[in-house]
């Protein structure tokens, strides 16, 4: 049988971690395993556009946000379903997701797919592919306009609707 006790959902606030988040939820909650949100705070030199006719943040006001952000990630209802640890680092994205990985023997990572167009994949590459090459462990990718599992009750419920 397979043991997953400790799940990694790397998180950057986007749309495509929020979906990822149910998955990684759900099967955190199946397994009772702990679910890791991991949030990685790039060197600041990469947000210098968004920010060049203002101050750039401090690296507290980066810890900060993360922390906030974190704490806010998950709904206090589903927040109670499994053990959840959050935790945010500075580095490169998939660099520190693979270290944490690593580090905390996490048994599957969940990650969220953004569908970056072709130039962008050629030019930056996905973290979330790299995580896939890499990685010491599974990792399930979630797209967040792809096939989305229903649970066989849920299906006859909507079935008997149409």
């Amino acid at each position: 049988m397979i043991a997953i006790k400790q799940i990694l959902l790397p998180v950057d606030f986007s749309e495509p971690a929020l979906e990822a988040t149910r998955y990684a939820l759900e099967l955190a909650e199946r397994f009772s395993a702990t679910l890791h949100l991991l949030h990685v705070i790039e060197d600041p030199a990469v947000y210098l556009p968004m920010f060049e006719s203002y101050p750039l943040p401090s690296r507290e006001e980066f810890n900060q946000y993360a922390q906030t952000r974190l704490e806010n990630w998950i709904p206090e209802s589903d927040a109670q379903k499994c053990a959840i640890e959050r935790h945010w680092v500075h580095g490169t994205p998939f660099v520190e997701i693979l270290k944490f990985a690593r580090t905390q023997n996490v048994d599957l990572i969940v990650v969220g797919t953004h569908g970056a167009g072709m130039i962008r994949h050629l030019l930056l590459g996905s973290v979330a592919e790299k995580v896939v090459r890499k990685a010491s462990c599974p990792v399930l990718t979630v797209r967040p306009d792809g096939h989305q599992f229903v649970h066989p009750v849920d299906a006859d419920e909507t079935d008997a609707a149409t």
